[in-house]
């Protein structure tokens, strides 16, 4: 019978063996578990095993629920249904929690399961019409001791949000979107207390984390199911338009599109939360840095894209500014987003912080949220 490791229990014959990451076997056939095996199957995320109907000791084995339903397709298909009945919130905190579990296997050598990766992440990509512009406001939703899990999670979804504004099709968004949520999974083979470092890195741990665009390539390579550009994409995350960037220097053209969109959703995402070294800045402060960095190090057109989001995103909605009143927006510029006219609460004041360049939206005070 098939049953998955929570429902093993010491005693159980295994009847195949199961593979580890080098095609040998991890634990023998005809094995007699022990908890420790079944704490490697866990910790190896190992979906099911085939085990004897009797125990060693000779005893039926009554596990609390046979698996009596096999193959990914109606996994996948049962997956996709259950997904359906989530609020969209639900679902992208769901998301998070099980990415937590697939990158502790990888960090335990686990190799990448691209089924699963698509299995964990399609529903919410499937979902864009529902975060439509709040993908603005993903950041609200992450905890600062998890940064790194919702901002891979993140990271999909911005990057698929921008390729479909972009034009482009179903298909290639949702392969831009597992690029950008793959994009960071090299990180499992950095130390992990690097990742979690609240005070600034030391040149030899910077060098570390400089690798792993290379380690997320490597994960991937092989894989049938993404393409080359997706690929590309993944180990080109980090370069930049003037040749600043990492690993490999690359300069405009030699740049991918995909890398470059994955690129602004990585960068926007990560300013815009509170992570273990650092506070969050404000969309808006964020999107005018990102127009900063247009002409030199980001692709002008991806930044464009992603600002006529943030324009339509931001009307009516309560503001501080850097000196502290707070007030509404009233107009917005389409060309200058993150520089709106803001009518000051009690008064009758209307700023236009376009002609107003020592002020800047320091904290968004009410948003529509995420249902």
């Amino acid at each position: 019978m098939r049953v998955e490791p929570t429902q093993l229990v010491p005693g159980c014959v295994l009847i195949k063996g199961v593979k580890g990451k080098t095609s040998k076997d991890l634990i023998p056939q005809k094995t007699t578990l022990t908890e420790e095996h079944i704490t490697v199957l866990k910790k190896f995320l190992v979906p099911s095993v085939e085990v004897a109907a009797k125990l060693a000791t000779g005893e039926m084995f009554e596990p609390s629920s046979i698996l009596r339903q096999e193959g990914p397709a109606k996994e996948k298909a049962s997956n996709i249904e259950n997904s359906t009945k989530l609020s969209v919130k639900d679902l992208y905190n769901q998301t998070v929690e099980e990415f937590k579990k697939l990158f502790s296997g990888w960090q335990n050598g686990v190799p990448l399961d691209l089924p699963a990766v698509r299995k964990l992440m399609i529903p919410l990509l499937e979902r864009l019409d529902e975060w439509d512009n709040e993908v603005f406001s993903l950041s609200n939703l992450a905890i600062r001791k998890d940064y790194f899990y919702h901002h891979c999670v993140a990271v999909g979804i911005i990057s698929a949000y921008i390729g479909r504004k972009m034009g482009y099709r179903h298909g290639e968004y949702l392969q831009i979107g597992l690029a950008g949520f793959l994009s960071d999974s090299g990180m499992a083979k950095i130390d992990p207390a690097i990742i979690v470092k609240k005070g600034s890195l030391t040149h030899a741990e910077m060098a570390s984390i400089k690798k792993h665009p290379t380690y997320s390539y490597r994960f991937v390579e092989n894989s049938s199911m993404l393409t080359k550009q997706v690929k590309l994409a993944i180990l080109q995350h980090h370069e930049r338009m003037d040749g600043s960037g990492y690993p490999l220097g690359l300069t405009q053209k030699k740049i991918h599109m995909y890398a470059r969109i994955i690129a602004v959703a990585d960068q926007y995402h990560a300013m815009t939360c509170s992570r273990p070294y650092q506070d969050s800045q404000s969309s808006f402060h964020v999107v005018e840095q990102l127009q900063k960095d247009q002409y030199l190090k980001l692709d002008p057109r991806v930044v464009h894209t992603f600002m006529e989001g943030i324009a339509n995103f931001s009307n009516g909605s309560r503001v501080q500014l850097s000196d502290l009143r707070t007030g509404e927006i009233v107009f917005i510029e389409p060309n200058q987003p993150t520089r709106p006219i803001i009518k000051i609460d009690g008064t009758e004041e209307l700023i236009s912080l376009q002609n107003n360049p020592s002020l800047y939206i320091q904290a968004i005070l009410s948003n529509q949220t995420i249902s």
